[in-house]
């Protein structure tokens, strides 16, 4: 096929970084289109990256060194170059504030140029998908009501959930698919640098320490996952009522890879040990059967070594798009407890908007 122009917002910092170098050579996607702080615009990527470039996929691509920045605020240069055939979409890595963002993607889904965001700005408005493709793709269908809602044609938008709760959601919707239902959930996060960008957390802050708090993180990771549970209805998404959750979230000396440490309660049927592993060896979801080029082929990957998982061994894991878990086993105040992984800046970041759009394609809402 031939592949679909795409352009990036934010393109200079980490998440865009990620986005651009894991976009090089992808089957159905070409960057065309880079856009940045007005600091940025006019120059050549190259330039506006010059001594900012982190991303973990290596090199900047060769390919984009030369492109001319644009100023992400200028939303007329995105459309004109949408109309030359040189931006279909945009993924958004946007690091401005939440009122800004929310302006801005708007503005750019107004334009008629759908946005797929890494941003938390629009992810509570009930007429915009929080995406896991694996747990809830059938969330695309209220993307009508929201074009309808905002007189929009074309342009829509969606998002992906915060990066602390990819470790444990896909393992417990496959527990919740089973018939094992979930009722409390306690849950730990050793939170990864990389998750507050560049230049992030100050050097003397975390190095030989622990911060037990990051702004806003327990509150996302105890909400996010009921809206990503819950159900169209009537045009809007509706939160599931469990399970509930209580989070602790902790900023810890990591580069790469959040982990998470849960005990569950479950309601009715409790299932063993035995059946959980079971269940998450052979768990495959729609990404899989459709054969998605980002799409790991086993989302959950289980590990039986009594300490793993591990960030610096196992956050690569299916490229960096699995959830990594382990230490399953009986909790003696909850029913069962474990470890799961994830990789922020991939599956977490940029991998997982990727995997957004390649959904969005294969459903035709990107009319590509």
């Amino acid at each position: 096929m031939e592949k679909i122009p795409v352009g990036v917002l934010g393109a200079t910092g980490m998440v865009g970084q990620q986005y651009v170098t894991l976009l090089r050579g992808h089957p159905w996607f070409e960057v065309r289109y880079l856009a940045a702080s007005p600091r940025s615009a006019g120059k050549t990527y190259a330039e506006a990256a010059v001594g900012r470039w982190n991303a973990s996929g290596g090199p900047m691509p060769e390919a984009l060194r030369g492109v001319i920045v644009s100023d992400a605020n200028d939303v007329g240069a995105a459309q004109k170059a949408a109309a030359a055939g040189g931006c279909a979409f945009v993924f958004s890595a946007l690091e401005m504030d939440k009122a800004a963002t929310a302006a801005l993607e708007e503005a750019y889904a107004a334009a008629g140029i759908p946005v797929i965001s890494n941003a938390s700005a629009h992810r509570w408005d009930p007429d915009v998908p929080v995406l896991v493709p694996e747990v809830n793709p059938q969330h695309t269908a209220v993307i009508p009501a929201q074009q309808k809602n905002r007189g929009w044609s074309r342009g829509f938008i969606t998002v992906k959930p915060n990066c602390s709760i990819q470790s444990y959601t896909i393992p417990l919707f496959a527990l919740l698919q089973a018939g094992f239902e979930a009722r409390r959930v306690i849950v730990t996060t050793m939170q990864a640098v990389s998750g507050a960008g560049y230049p992030g957390v100050a050097s003397l802050d975390v190095i030989d320490n622990i911060v037990p708090y990051i702004a806003g993180e327990e509150e996302k990771s105890e909400e996010e996952p009921l809206k990503i549970l819950g159900a169209v209805e009537g045009g809007a998404i509706v939160k599931a009522n469990n399970p509930r959750i209580s989070a602790a979230c902790n900023r810890v000396p990591v580069v790469d890879g959040h982990t998470a440490c849960l005990s569950v309660e479950f309601g009715g049927k409790k299932p063993s040990v035995d059946e959980v592993k079971a269940i998450w060896a052979a768990f495959r979801a729609l990404p899989q059967e459709l054969g998605l080029p980002s799409a790991p082929e086993k989302p959950i990957v289980l590990r039986e070594e009594p300490d793993r998982p591990q960030p610096r061994k196992d956050r690569l894991s299916e490229q960096g798009m699995a959830v990594v878990v382990g230490r399953v086993r009986p909790c003696p105040v909850f029913d069962l407890r474990f470890v799961g992984l994830s990789h922020n800046t991939v599956r977490g970041a940029a991998g997982g908007g990727i995997l957004n759009a390649e959904l969005l394609v294969k459903q035709g809402y990107l009319g590509c």
